[in-house]
């Protein structure tokens, strides 16, 4: 099953009389288990489609289909709904509760979700274990250092077992070696898992931890290849 089907997407802004498109008709496929960097220059639209694929924002025309659900229609609350079960988000600056400690961060997505606190601290720690970091359980963020930090972050994005990972520019503050620690990290989720990754990034490097390369300019798919292809 395909975990992403977007057919002729598009998307504008308006301010005052002026509209402004910023999406042309995309046509986007992602199969279950594929891992997929979208790159782009600034204004090339992959903000907006990441909006638009995590349920954050919604299209003027065409249809997405997520997780075999048709989700072009659904209101707010069903869109929270939708996202809470199938999209586990990863940002550049974390994003963090600062006065929760890390167990508690990683639970909340399934205190949300109706999840009793012992099972939800209970899952939270099997997360921190398998992504390096049961034994900080207790530690607030602010005692992380910023690659321990985003592994938290992916943590708490897989707290409800979502099929998809939605990660924008998620190494974007980590020095290069830490920027490694967390690739292999989204790897090995990948390759073991099968989860299903899209990436935002603007680093080569980093795009080439993907399968598959997907490159915006002005709205519209330019190249939809192995990574490395695109020149």
């Amino acid at each position: 099953m395909d975990v992403i089907r977007l057919a002729g997407i598009a998307k504008s802004y308006r301010n005052g009389e002026v509209v402004t498109p910023v999406l042309h008709g995309i046509d986007l496929v992602v199969g279950a288990g594929e891992y997929v960097a979208l790159m782009g220059p600034s204004g090339s639209g992959k903000s907006t489609l990441m909006n638009l694929l995590g349920l954050l924002d919604r299209a003027d025309a065409g249809h997405y289909q997520l997780a075999g659900r048709d989700v072009t229609e659904l209101n707010a609350a069903q869109q929270a709904e939708v996202r809470n079960q199938t999209i586990g988000f990863v940002f550049q600056s974390f994003n963090l509760l600062k006065r929760m400690n890390v167990q508690e961060n990683v639970a909340l997505p399934l205190l949300y979700a109706g999840q009793s606190r012992a099972a939800a601290r209970t899952r939270a720690q099997e997360l921190l274990d398998q992504v390096g970091l049961g034994a900080l359980a207790k530690r607030l963020p602010s005692q992380l250092s910023g690659g321990q930090q985003q592994r938290v972050a992916i943590a708490r994005a897989l707290a409800c077992r979502p099929p998809l990972l939605l990660a924008d520019e998620p190494t974007g503050n980590l020095d290069t070696q830490t920027t490694e620690d967390v690739l292999a990290l989204l790897d090995a989720l990948n390759r073991d898992q099968g989860l299903s990754i899209v990436l935002v990034t603007h680093e080569n490097d980093v795009a080439a931890h993907a399968k598959r390369l997907v490159r915006l300019k002005d709205g519209r798919v330019v190249y939809d290849g192995a990574p490395g292809g695109a020149g």
